[in-house]
């Protein structure tokens, strides 16, 4: 859910994609019982997103809009000499190594090694001599420069939101050499010249790339905040994931905790008895998600109010599931419900009567619930329901993701029949075609509801730019209240680069 900004933050904008952190906020004693979702990246993760760095500061330098430099300084004997830098632009960056280093429960630490970049411009200078000569030149210049970057990043919480504090920025100059039209030997007003304003520069130059690091962590942050909003919201279904606790900075990984609450129109679920445990989440992989069943289960719950658990089957779906196997039973059975009608004219409504009940178990996720199903078939011009049940189902689910798909597979289901009601058969003495009907459901009929469930959230996931990542050997780990997603990645660099594009 942590990619914006102008200068060298892309190990730091891609930390915030994936975790959000904080600090100094009071969230309570027992902060762990309102953990809905928690997010770990593991030093391995970070070392990877690290380097990203080296093209956010390329991109940053040449898109950085350096302010003038001016200055002045009286001589004996020469009088006053007075200067200006202006149009500075940055040619040939370049960056030996970045390292990044987790400061345990401190700050985030970023040390950019031997940034090497060729400043040029345009040089005004004017001299007026004791003697009333004066001189004005207005040449180009070039600046030679070598420097190293250190950013401490402090993650503090400013309304239960993360809020970066990147005011602990230091630069090391190791070369700042200045030339004239090109010539690398300056004579002595060159070398004045360059005495008075590498001082001045030096100034200048800390002052704008650390300014300009603080803004750019705020704006990357704001987007951040903005893209996991927005990941996590899906019309009037939202999953609150301000921060339940503070943030962990350890050595090995950063964690963060959030509240992971269902807000669905003006109602709320409540979480106050969270199982969450830091030892529960390990360290192998580069990216945890811990996920709550109460807030799978207030999903769940939304998206039954909201509408959304139906399905609807017409054609050559409606005929595989009818099909299925090729009995007397299955015949007579296609034969009553469908009285020689087309599939094609021919549609199946399957719905949640009742809200899903889920349990997280370490077999799978189970789901209890009670479903319709509706098949209405177009006869002499009217459409007829010619079949409706009710049947209390318990399916047990494992999900994996692969291949950038969502897959849902019941591994142990259930169904009982609790109403049935066939236009062909009143009386429901025909005890073949219940038993047809149950068979189907196990087999083909609850396969289909989880597949289609699957393609949906996939579809959901995709919109949402989960496909644009390389998810790499992810594992959906279910236990008693709660799931653990674990997987590592490589980042797709492209993204923050066009956003850092079009935020300049």
């Amino acid at each position: 859910m942590c990619w914006a900004g102008r200068t060298m933050l892309g190990t730091f904008s891609i930390f915030l994609v994936l975790v959000q952190a904080a600090a100094a906020c009071e969230f309570g004693p027992f902060p762990y019982r309102a953990t809905g979702i928690v997010c770990r990246m593991t030093k391995p993760a970070a070392l990877l997103l690290n380097q990203e760095t080296a093209q956010v500061i390329q991109a940053a330098f040449r898109n950085a809009k350096f302010p003038n430099i001016t200055g002045e300084r009286s001589m004996r004997l020469l009088g006053r000499v007075a200067y200006g830098l202006s149009n500075i632009q940055v040619n040939d960056l370049s960056i030996q190594r970045s390292e990044v280093e987790l400061k345990e429960d401190k700050a985030i630490h970023i040390s950019i090694k031997n940034v090497t970049a060729l400043f040029k411009g345009t040089l005004t200078y004017g001299y007026a001599g004791a003697w009333f000569l004066q001189l004005f030149h207005s040449v180009d210049f070039e600046i030679e420069s070598s420097i190293d970057l250190q950013l401490n990043i402090d993650l503090v919480c400013q309304k239960d939101q993360v809020a970066p504090d990147a005011s602990d920025c230091y630069l090391t100059f190791h070369k700042l050499t200045l030339h004239l039209q090109g010539d690398k030997q300056p004579g002595w007003l060159k070398q004045l010249f360059t005495d008075f304003i590498s001082f001045t520069l030096k100034l200048v130059l800390k002052r704008e790339v650390c300014k300009e690091i603080n803004t750019v962590a705020q704006t990357l942050t704001n987007y951040i905040l903005d893209l996991a909003a927005n990941f996590v919201q899906d019309k009037d279904i939202i999953v609150d994931i301000s921060l339940a606790s503070d943030s962990v900075i350890k050595a090995s990984y950063i964690e963060s905790h959030h509240k992971g609450l269902v807000l669905y129109k003006n109602s709320s679920s409540v979480l106050s008895d969270s199982v969450f445990s830091p030892s529960l989440l390990t360290e192998s992989r580069m990216l945890y998600f811990w996920l709550s069943e109460h807030s799978l289960s207030s999903l769940a719950a939304a998206a039954f109010l909201d509408g959304r658990l139906l399905l609807n089957l017409r054609g050559e779906k409606l005929q595989e599931l009818f099909e299925m196997e090729d009995t007397e039973e299955q015949r007579k059975a296609v034969e009553m419900i469908f009285q020689g009608t087309s599939y094609n004219d021919s549609v199946a409504k399957v719905w949640s009567l009742t809200q899903p009940q889920i349990s997280l178990q370490p077999e799978g996720t189970v789901v209890r619930s009670l479903v319709a199903v509706e098949v209405s078939i177009l006869l002499s011009g009217e459409p007829l329901v010619s079949l409706y049940m009710e049947q209390e189902i318990t399916a047990t689910i494992q999900a994996t993701y692969a291949e950038k798909k969502l897959i849902l597979q019941p591994v142990d289901s259930s169904v009982e029949i609790k109403v049935f009601k066939c236009t062909a058969d009143p009386s429901g003495e025909d005890p073949s075609i219940q038993r047809f009907l149950q068979n189907m459901i196990l087999v083909a009929g609850i396969p289909e509801v989880t597949s289609s469930i699957g393609s949906a959230l996939t579809s959901l996931m995709n919109r949402k730019r989960l496909d644009l990542f390389d998810i790499i050997n992810p594992e959906i780990i279910t236990r008693k209240g709660y799931v653990i997603v674990q997987l590592d990645f490589g980042f797709p660099s492209h993204l923050l680069l066009n956003f850092l594009e079009k935020s300049w």
